[in-house]
This record gives C-alpha cells, structure tokens and sequence, in this order.
C-alpha cells in the first residue's frame, strides 16, 4: 500500500516522509507501512499540514447538554465545521478537544458569519433522528436581524421564491418562474432610530436564505459582507460581525418525546 501511495501522489519524496511519520492511516487508525500490500477498495486518511490560524474571537456559550445533544451559542467569523482555511477556529474541532467527545457534529448549517444556536449530537448513533427533523421542517426556527427601516415596506411579509447557489460564486440568486424553494416571514419586532429589529421565521433553509430575502426587501442586514455588494474582507477582520441571529430552536425531541426549546444568550446588536 505505501508503494502504491508513493506512485499515485505526485510529491514522492514527501510522500516518502509521511509514511515514515506514519500520517496515513486507515479508517481502522492503523498505520500505513511500506510493505503494505495493496488493496482495492480500501480508504486511507493523512492528516495534512495546517496553516497557522487567527484566533477568533468570541466563545462559544454551551446552552444545553445532555447525553445526546450540545447546544452552543457560537459567535460571529467561527466555522462551524472544519473546511478551507478554518479548520482549528472551528466549532467541530473546538469543542471535540475541550469536551473529549470525537464524535460529535452539528445536526444544520450555521453560515461562519452568522451568530447563534447550533445543535450538535454527542455520538454518531444520535445523529440520524436529529437531522430528520431538520430534514423534514420539524424544527421551529427563529432568527432576529437588524436592517434599515423602510416606511413603505408592509410588514408582516412572507417572502417566497427560488434562490440557487453555484459552486465557486460569492452570492446566491433568486430564479425567476421557479418552483418555490425558499420561504420567509418577516415581521418587525422594534426600531431605534434608522433600523429595526426584525423577527425571521424561515420555513426552509437555503443557502443564504434570511440575507437574500431582506436583502430583496430592500431592507438588507447591517454589515453583510455579501448583499447587496460582494466587499472585500479579509478573513481576520472581526471588526464588524453580521448583525443576524439564531435566536430561537423549537422542536419535539424524537427519543423521548420532551419538548425543547432554546434562546439565544446574545442580542443584536452583535459587537
């Protein structure tokens, strides 16, 4: 198997070194040696050098915990999975370290930017009947996010349409005469001065979804680094946090038939 992992990758030298250091491994944790014979059909994991990373700032609050669900209030700028450039400043590998639970993985999406409730499951065994209800619209959500005023917006709205996302660009896009994808109540909870406070009940999760539907209101969030212009930021610049908000989870658990709910510790405006 290593002859075979030095033929087919393309630094061979280096190659060499990490078979020596034993870096790839299989699924089973056992290391790869050189007389290893290969085998077809057989997964091998390396673990890769990583790039120094800047802290990002913000903890991550634990709402709840039991034996199958952790519930985290995660800070704007903080992946929620290990991807890309965010690998160590990321909520997986964070909280696998500190908690001594190596299973664990979140049961939804949370955009890096956004704040608040992320629900992740302690053991792979769990994972499944939490993310049907995600799956099947059986988790009542609640965002808030603060965005201009717009006196002739008439409010309560509920936004329907089709967003897509392609691979490799920055904004998602509404396609016009498309079966609806996408579904948002908007709803206006108080303002202060120029901006208000709005309340988002999505019933779909889209990519992008809650910034494209305020943003097509004409009312987009404050400090998007994507809507309504794409801006150039650099990834280390924590200095203006979007002001949207997981605020609310609302669901049945499906074990124990316990209802659940949890709030958000934060409020807008996210500093």
């Amino acid at each position: 198997m290593g002859a075979w992992l030095r033929h087919r990758l393309p630094e061979r030298v280096e190659v060499t070194q990490m078979l020596a250091d034993e870096r790839f491994v299989y699924a089973s944790g056992l290391a790869v040696a050189e007389d290893h014979p290969y085998a077809p059909h057989t997964f091998v994991w390396f673990h890769r050098d990583l790039i120094d990373e800047v802290e990002v700032p913000g903890r991550i609050v634990i709402v709840h915990q039991d034996e199958r669900l952790i519930v985290v209030d995660k800070p704007a700028f903080l992946s929620t999975i290990p991807r890309g450039r965010h690998v160590q400043q990321s909520v997986v590998v964070r909280l696998r370290a500190e908690l001594g639970l190596p299973e664990l993985s979140p049961l939804h999406r949370l955009d890096r930017v956004t704040s608040g409730l992320l629900l992740l499951a302690t053991e792979r065994r769990w994972r499944g009947a939490y993310q049907t209800l995600f799956q099947d619209g059986a988790v009542r959500k609640t965002y808030r996010a603060l965005a201009p005023k717009r006196p002739s917006l008439e409010l309560p709205v509920v936004v329907r349409n089709h967003l897509t996302k392609q691979r490799g660009t920055w904004q998602a896009e509404v396609v016009p005469d498309a079966p609806v994808n996408a579904e948002t109540r908007v709803e206006l909870e108080s303002t202060s001065g120029d901006l208000g406070i709005y309340r988002l009940t999505p019933r779909t999760g889209r990519t992008h979804q809650l910034r494209l539907h305020l943003h097509g209101l004409g009312i987009p969030i404050v400090d998007d680094p994507l809507y309504p212009e794409v801006q150039d930021i650099a990834t280390d610049d924590f200095s203006r946090p979007l002001q949207l908000l997981a605020d609310e989870l609302e669901f049945t658990d499906p074990f124990d038939g316990s209802p659940r709910r949890f709030h958000s510790v934060r409020q807008l405006p996210l500093t």
